[in-house]
This record gives structure tokens, C-alpha cells and sequence, in this order.
């Protein structure tokens, strides 16, 4: 497994958490063993935070391959500046690699920087809600998105901001190294991990891990790795240590689930990938590890009723 490198592109005023949440998920990726390398990019030797902490920079970029991500944290901007604040050099880059097949991602006032190189154009975006309207005014050939966390188009990535920089750092992970990858990087940092953009992003894998019970994440981990296997409550019993009766219990108290219920979600939500990609309901059933479709389209229906 080759490492990714993300490259954060640094600007005046910009906002910590908008470059630290996304830093500190890479970052934990890392320190799992996913493989992350992050550079921090700038058109100055120093760059001065909204919040008054100086960050040292380079101003050499390294070379970088399809695989790879360019993000622009936002800045303080309670309207949008005259002219954004990258230069043209810095805007060539990101269209430079976006052509050549690699990703670009902005938190939010940092899609005006993707704006101003062209890369919103005839795509879906959004940004922090004080900007939209503004946005919407200086980029007429982009669709703003207003109300969601964050958007994907084209390998063009945009999160609402602040905090919601977190969520989109969390869906890029997933998407590379999966989604227990990024379950595992949320239970790290002790966060929800919400994935709710503009698609149908919010996994199982994800939605059910906003605790800290330690058994139950720990009997996830199995379930996430075997979810098409036959999994016996005996046997997962056996693992965490405990009774059946506890596991079912704490795992129940903690995920609102049972053990069952929640392989079948999972189960569930890879069957309906594989469906919504060309896949038979009998080859999608077997796939995930049902013996027939029976079951399967008794929990379509239950889902869809």
C-alpha cells in the first residue's frame, strides 16, 4: 500500500480548525499504518492564523501522482475578499493536478481559492452558509449546494467548514482505505462520525461507532472484517471475553443493535452498492453472504416500508 501524500495549501487568516481537523485525521491515518505523508505549501516562508498562531511553510511543492490530494483549508472571511488569496502559480497547480487525475479539496471559504482556478465551474460545491449567496454570485457557472457538509463532484471536494472539514477528511479515507479505516481513524480521535455530504455516504460502519464502549467497537472490528461470513454470537462472545448475554446487552446499550442486526445492516448496504452498480439481488445476496435472496429482499422491503 503506497502512501497518499496531501498537500495543505496555507493562506493568510486562515482558520486552525479548518486546517487541523483535516491534518489531525490524516495524521491518525497515518499513525494506524494507512499511509499518509502531509506537506504544508504557502506563497510565503510564514503564514499568520485567524487566530494568531504563526505557521512556518515551504514554499516547494513536491511532486505529486494521481492518488494523491491538494486541500485548501478556509481563512476568516466574513464576506469574500476582492481577489482570492492564492496567486495564479498556486491556482495553475491545482488545475494541473486535477487534470492530471489527482483530487483537490477546499473546508470552507477555501472553495473560492477552487473557484478562482476554474474547477467549480459546471460542478456541484458548497461552502460555509454566511458565503453562499456570495459564492453563488462570483462563480454564476458553479451549483452551490447549501445545507450539507460537504459535496463530491468530479474529484472536486468541498465541506462547509470548521468542523465539517473533519467529516470530509473522514469520507476521503473511506473512500481510499475504506470505511473500518475510517471508523478506526474516528474511534482514535474520539469523534462522531457523521459522513452525512451530499450522497448517501452515512455507513453503518460509521454511523453506529459514536461511543466509547471499548467491547463493543472491539466486536465491530470482527464484524466489520467478516460481515459475509456466519458469525455466531457464541463466537463473538468468546472474543470480547464475555457471556452472550453481556455482549448482547453492552453491544445493544451502545449501538442501539444487536450483534445480528447489525452484520445484516451492514450486509444490507454492500448489497445495495453491488445492486446499484449492475449486480443481480440473487448475485449481490450471495456476495454478502446470504444463501439465497430471500433474505435479502425481506430486509429491501423492510428498509423500504
Amino acid at each position: 500500500m503506497g502512501s497518499i501524500r496531501v498537500v495543505f495549501v496555507l493562506v493568510p487568516k486562515l482558520h486552525l480548525l479548518d486546517l487541523a481537523g483535516p491534518a489531525q485525521v490524516f495524521s491518525t491515518a497515518e499513525t494506524l499504518g494507512y499511509g499518509y505523508e502531509l506537506t504544508y505549501v504557502a506563497e510565503a516562508d510564514e503564514v499568520m492564523t485567524a487566530q494568531g498562531v504563526p505557521l512556518k511553510t515551504q514554499s516547494e511543492w513536491p511532486e505529486l501522482g494521481p492518488d494523491d490530494l491538494i486541500v485548501v483549508p478556509g481563512w476568516r472571511s466574513p464576506r469574500l475578499l476582492p481577489v482570492p488569496p492564492i496567486g495564479p502559480e498556486t491556482q495553475q497547480r491545482l488545475r494541473d493536478h486535477h487534470a492530471a487525475g489527482g483530487s483537490v479539496a477546499s473546508v470552507c471559504s477555501g472553495a473560492d481559492a477552487l473557484g478562482a482556478a476554474g474547477l467549480l465551474d459546471g460542478r456541484r460545491y458548497t461552502t460555509h452558509h454566511d458565503l453562499t449567496e456570495m459564492m453563488a454570485a462570483r462563480y454564476p457557472r458553479a451549483i452551490i449546494v447549501r445545507d450539507v457538509l460537504y459535496v463530491v463532484d468530479d474529484r472536486v471536494i468541498t465541506s462547509a467548514g470548521i468542523a465539517s472539514g473533519i467529516d470530509l477528511a473522514l469520507h476521503l479515507v473511506a473512500v481510499a482505505r475504506g470505511a473500518e479505516a475510517a471508523a478506526r481513524v474516528a474511534r482514535e480521535m474520539v469523534v462522531y462520525a457523521r459522513r452525512n455530504g451530499d450522497e448517501l455516504q452515512e455507513s453503518a460502519m460509521l454511523r453506529h461507532r459514536g461511543h466509547l464502549s471499548d467491547l463493543a467497537h472491539r466486536v465491530q472490528d470482527v464484524i466489520d472484517a467478516r460481515y459475509a461470513d456466519r458469525l455466531l454470537l457464541a463466537d463473538l462472545a468468546d472474543q470480547a471475553g464475555v457471556s452472550e448475554r453481556t455482549l448482547t446487552r453492552m453491544f445493544t446499550t451502545a449501538t442501539g443493535l444487536t450483534p445480528l442486526r447489525y452484520q445484516q445492516l451492514l450486509r444490507l448496504e454492500r448489497a445495495e452498492h453491488l445492486i446499484g452498480h449492475g449486480s443481480t439481488i440473487e448475485a449481490a445476496a450471495r456476495a454478502v453472504g446470504f444463501e439465497d435472496a430471500r433474505m435479502l429482499r425481506r430486509l429491501r422491503s423492510r428498509t423500504l416500508t
